[in-house]
């Protein structure tokens, strides 16, 4: 059984996500222009947002709750994957590890493919 906690707990995951995605925004415009930063930025913002909004549509019965969940976690992960790595290569010139930027785009892209699952299976589920 998924714990009631979980949209609390993933909206506390958003909050760090969105934190560290302006700090991203702020170094990419005074840091290191140019170097990707801002998009790694822009990433975790807009996940972070989603994430918030997946809780809330979770909490509300709105979508089939291991679906929503599974896309929840995926945005983090994906989101922090790709950021992570964008943001080590322009400040310290060292990869998080080979293809985790790219890693990280696919598992947001099954992140999004997990909740359009969610919300159809609420649908047909009623």
């Amino acid at each position: 059984m998924i714990s009631t906690a979980a949209p609390t707990v993933l909206i506390a995951f958003a909050g760090l996500m969105g934190a560290a995605g302006v700090m991203l925004l702020a170094a990419g415009a005074h840091a290191a222009p140019g170097a990707g930063l801002g998009s790694a930025g822009q990433v975790l913002l807009f996940h972070a947002a989603a994430v918030v909004a997946l809780a809330a549509a979770q909490h509300q019965g709105l979508l089939f709750r291991p679906l929503a969940l599974a896309g929840a976690i995926g945005f983090i992960l994906g989101a922090s994957l790709f950021s992570a790595d964008i943001a080590l290569r322009a400040l310290a010139d060292h990869r998080l590890f080979p293809l985790a930027a790219p890693s990280g785009g696919i598992v947001l892209i099954a992140s999004w493919l997990a909740v359009t699952a969610a919300a159809l299976t609420a649908l047909v589920r009623g």
